[in-house]
C-alpha cells in the first residue's frame, strides 16, 4: 500500500478529499487510479474507500501555487463517481471551494493577514477567479464560530465568496443558447451558466408539485425520465456537446417560494437529487431570477424601472435556503443585462489530516 498525504474536509454542503498537486500522479489517468481506490469506486457503498456512497461525498479538491499573477492558488475540481469507474473535471464546486482557502493556508500556500485572509483561487476546471475570506485570528484558519448555513448541523467560522468573473465560464455565454426562454419537448426551460450550466424548468410541467422530498422525487422514474431527456438536449443548446456520461448541465425544478425566499428549487445533479443545492447552481438560479423573461422571473415580484443594481436574493432549497448578493446592471434585456458580482456565505471544517492509503498498483513507480 502506498501513503498519499490527504485532508478530509467539509466544505459548504459537501466533503471531500483535499490534495496538494505535488502529491499525486501527473499523469491523469494514473492520477484518477489513485482517486477511485482513494474514493473505494466503483461502488454505490464506496465500502473500500472513504468515499460516503452519494455524490456529495464523493468530491475532491487538487491544490497547488497559481500558475496566474492574479491568483494566489490553482484548484481543480474533480467529481468521483460512485458506481462507476469515472472521474470527472466537468464543472466547479462551489460548496468544495470553501475549504480550498484554508487548505491553502494549512499548507503554507497562503500566508495568513492578520485576522482575516483574503485567498484568490483560480478556478481551474473553468478558469474563473473567486477570492475567499478566511478567518485566520492569530495567524491560525478559525473552523468554529457563530455561522450557520442551512444543510450542515450546528455553526462554524465563515467563509465569505465572492465569484468575479463566472459568467459563461463552461458554455462561453451567460445564456448559452442566446434566449432566455427554450422549448424543449413541449417544455420551457431557460438556460443559465453563471459558474454553474443549469436548465430550469416548471416543477409541474414534469408532473411534480416542488413539496417532494429527494427521496421522493428520486422514487418517481417517470420524472427522472423526462428531465433526463430534456437535459440531454440543453445539453447541445448550451455548448457542451453530448452530456450522457457528463455532470452537467444541473437540472432544477422551480416552484413558489414556500418560506419568503424567491423561489423554490429540486435540483438534479443531475441523476440524484440534491439534498440542498449547489453554490453555483444557486447562482445561476438567481441569475435567470432578476432577468424579466425567464422561466425563473415568473416566481419573482417585477423590479421598478429604478431597482439597485445590488440585489439579495434568497434561493429555496430541500434543506433550506441560499442567499445570494448580486451587482447587476442592464435588466432591462438580455442583450444588456451582465452580472458584475456575485457573492455568498459559506462555512468548512477540517474533519481529518494525515494520508490515506491505496493499493501500490494505482501509482507509477515514480511515486
Amino acid at each position: 500500500m502506498k501513503a498519499v498525504p490527504a485532508y478530509v474536509m467539509r466544505g459548504g454542503t459537501s466533503k471531500g478529499l483535499y490534495f496538494n498537486a505535488a502529491d499525486l500522479p501527473a499523469d491523469t489517468a494514473a492520477r484518477d487510479a489513485v482517486l477511485l481506490a482513494a474514493m473505494g469506486s466503483p461502488d454505490e457503498r464506496q465500502i473500500d474507500g472513504m468515499g460516503g456512497a452519494h455524490p456529495l461525498t464523493s468530491k475532491v479538491a487538487i491544490v497547488s501555487p497559481s500558475t496566474r499573477s492574479d491568483a494566489d492558488v490553482d484548484y481543480l475540481f474533480l467529481q468521483v463517481v460512485v458506481d462507476k469507474a469515472a472521474v470527472s473535471d466537468a464543472q466547479n464546486c462551489g460548496n468544495i471551494l470553501a475549504g480550498v482557502g484554508p487548505y491553502a493556508i494549512e499548507q503554507g500556500m497562503v500566508h495568513p493577514q492578520g485576522d482575516v485572509t483574503d485567498v484568490r483561487i483560480h478556478m481551474v476546471n473553468t478558469g474563473a477567479l473567486a477570492v475567499a475570506r478566511v478567518q485566520t485570528p492569530a495567524g491560525q484558519v478559525a473552523y468554529e464560530g457563530d455561522a450557520g448555513i442551512d444543510g450542515v448541523p450546528g455553526t462554524a467560522a465563515p467563509v465569505m465568496i465572492d465569484f468575479l468573473d463566472v459568467a459563461g465560464s463552461s458554455c462561453g455565454a451567460l445564456f448559452p443558447s442566446g434566449n432566455t426562454i427554450d422549448t424543449i419537448d413541449g417544455i420551457t426551460v431557460t438556460c443559465v451558466d453563471n459558474g454553474m450550466p443549469v436548465v430550469m424548468l416548471h416543477a409541474a410541467s414534469v408532473g411534480a408539485t416542488g413539496n417532494e422530498t429527494p427521496a421522493e422525487l428520486e422514487a418517481r422514474t417517470d420524472i427522472k425520465a423526462k428531465v433526463e431527456a430534456i437535459r440531454l438536449q440543453a445539453g447541445e443548446l448550451m455548448n457542451l456537446g453530448d452530456v450522457t456520461h457528463k455532470t452537467v448541465p444541473k437540472m432544477s425544478l422551480l416552484s413558489p417560494a414556500r418560506h419568503g425566499g424567491a423561489v423554490n428549487t429540486h435540483t438534479f445533479i443531475p441523476h440524484r437529487v440534491h439534498e440542498a443545492i449547489g453554490v453555483l447552481g444557486s447562482v445561476s438560479v438567481a441569475t435567470a431570477c432578476v432577468l424579466p423573461g425567464t422561466v425563473a422571473s415568473e416566481y419573482v415580484s417585477k423590479p421598478a424601472s429604478n431597482a439597485p443594481s445590488s440585489q439579495t436574493l434568497t434561493i429555496e432549497h430541500p434543506t433550506g435556503a441560499f442567499t445570494v448578493e448580486m451587482d447587476i446592471s442592464g435588466t432591462q434585456s438580455l442583450d444588456t443585462f451582465s452580472v458584475n458580482r456575485a457573492a455568498l456565505l459559506r462555512t468548512a471544517r477540517l474533519l481529518m489530516r494525515g494520508e490515506v492509503l491505496v493499493p501500490n498498483h494505482c501509482l507509477p513507480a515514480s511515486q
